[in-house]
């Protein structure tokens, strides 16, 4: 069937505002009965106040080690030769800041584990793009609790039963009925490997949608739910960019040196209303 998207610009989200109010205001004149409703797991982690500040952070022996040697040699030299990365993106690896890269680091090992902290970007769900100066955001503890509330949110305020998905941009590989992700997910039928997911899809080239973290208020097979992710985070773009240095490129300044005055000043559509025809 035909999936029509219609991404919903809202206002630039930051710690503590009332998302539950932001989606319903956003939403109330464009649900209808049966959509799918995608909202973006870093826009309701930013708005939970589910951020750290990586400036503050100690970095330890191994985090300092992670940004060096395997940051700048593992990744820069083999693994992304391996992954089929873009040149510009492997001098990015080549090049990984050190201090701040550290602090990153340490912050990846402390709330998502060393496996995860071997990834090259977006390390188990933990995200800096879209985020102003040294913040990051964390992965939702409970995403699947997460969407039930909202879900039933919607139907209590706005009388609409539909289905509720939480997306992130970061990928999932699947060749055939194998799907693989590297960080956890509540879709039963794609499997979590960590970075080994990574290097398998990317080595392989087997295909990249966007990660649906949780999916309530319908049945769902994983290759649809993952082709719904890849349709909001499509339609929704990309913010100020992609990655950190895309977005500091875009604003002409250091990777730490964007503030929140620069990303109001960005379109922001971390809503997704899906509609099968």
């Amino acid at each position: 069937m035909k999936v029509v998207t219609r991404a919903i610009r809202t206002r630039y989200w930051k710690p503590g505002d009332d998302y539950r109010k932001i989606i319903l205001d956003a939403i109330s004149a464009e649900l209808n009965e049966g959509d799918v409703v995608a909202v973006s797991e870093k826009a309701l982690a930013v708005a939970r106040g589910l951020v750290v500040d990586e400036s503050r952070t100690r970095p330890g022996i191994v985090a300092r080690s992670l940004a060096g040697f395997w940051m700048r040699l593992a990744w820069g030299v083999v693994l992304s030769r391996l992954c089929h990365m873009k040149p510009v993106n492997i001098k990015r690896l080549r090049t990984y800041p050190l201090r701040e890269g550290a602090k990153h680091k340490q912050v990846c090992l402390e709330h998502v584990g060393f496996l995860q902290a071997l990834r090259s970007f977006s390390e188990g769900g933990i995200d800096t793009t879209n985020l102003p100066y040294s913040l990051a955001s964390l992965p939702l503890e409970s995403p699947k609790r997460i969407a039930e509330e909202i879900q039933k949110m919607i139907f209590d305020r706005l009388g609409k039963s539909v289905t509720l998905t939480i997306v992130d941009s970061d990928k999932t590989y699947s060749c055939g009925t194998i799907h693989l992700s590297s960080r956890r997910v509540e879709i039963p039928g794609v499997v979590n490997l960590g970075l080994l997911a990574y290097l398998i899809g990317r080595a392989f080239r087997w295909r990249a949608r966007s990660t649906p973290i949780a999916w309530v208020g319908s049945e769902v097979s994983p290759d649809h739910a993952l082709r719904v992710a890849g349709l909001a985070n499509k339609a929704r773009g990309y913010g100020a960019g992609r990655t950190a240095w895309d977005m500091a490129v875009r604003f002409g300044v250091g990777l730490t040196e964007v503030d929140w005055k620069m990303l109001e000043q960005v379109e922001h559509r971390p809503i997704v209303i899906l509609r099968l025809e």
